[in-house]
């Protein structure tokens, strides 16, 4: 049984290029329902890990690793159709790379620093998967929904810069420590 959290999580990388290539297509509607069962699979295998004790290495490493590519190639999708605003793209995907390059760049001075997802972190998260789908069924569904959509631009944008210095900071508090 522990393999089910890991085959929805692998379930939810393979719909990434899914959702981009309906999202390419124009067919936001059924992207937003790919995106939405995406989210839920997300959901379904935490739940599972956590409740029945499902966990695994495996499933540790890959399903921040699918969250990201979901919102990233998303985010990206959407910025280059210029739905949501590039500068915002740019930020979300920095961030990215900056906690992922942290992470490298401490693996390679053999001081490895494991990060753990911190509250403004989930909060972040949690604001750019309200973003994504809000804006996927406003282009779909024709909602109307533009002023909810500028709110939650300037909460991602807010909790992502928050997010990258709270990061930034445990980071070099384990990198140089007693400074």
């Amino acid at each position: 049984m522990y393999i089910i959290p890991n085959v929805l999580t692998i379930l939810r990388l393979l719909l990434v290029p899914v959702i981009v290539w309906l999202m390419i297509e124009q067919k936001m509607t059924t992207a937003f329902v790919l995106f939405v069962i995406a989210g839920v699979t997300d959901g379904l295998d935490g739940f599972l890990a956590k409740r029945f004790d499902w966990s695994t290495e495996l499933g540790a490493w890959l399903d921040p690793a699918a969250d990201k590519a979901l919102l990233v190639s998303i985010y990206v999708t959407l910025g280059l159709f210029g739905t949501i605003p590039a500068w915002l793209v740019i930020l979300v995907v920095s961030r990215d790379m900056l906690i992922v390059g942290g992470i490298l760049l401490s693996l390679m001075m053999e001081n490895p620093v494991r990060m753990k997802p911190l509250p403004i972190s989930k909060i972040n998260t949690a604001g750019q998967i309200l973003l994504a789908a809000f804006v996927l069924a406003d282009t779909g569904l024709q909602l109307g929904l533009g002023n909810i959509v500028n709110i939650l631009i300037l909460i991602v944008a807010a909790s992502t810069i928050l997010s990258a210095l709270a990061y930034l900071y445990g980071w070099f508090k384990h990198m140089v420590p007693n400074q």
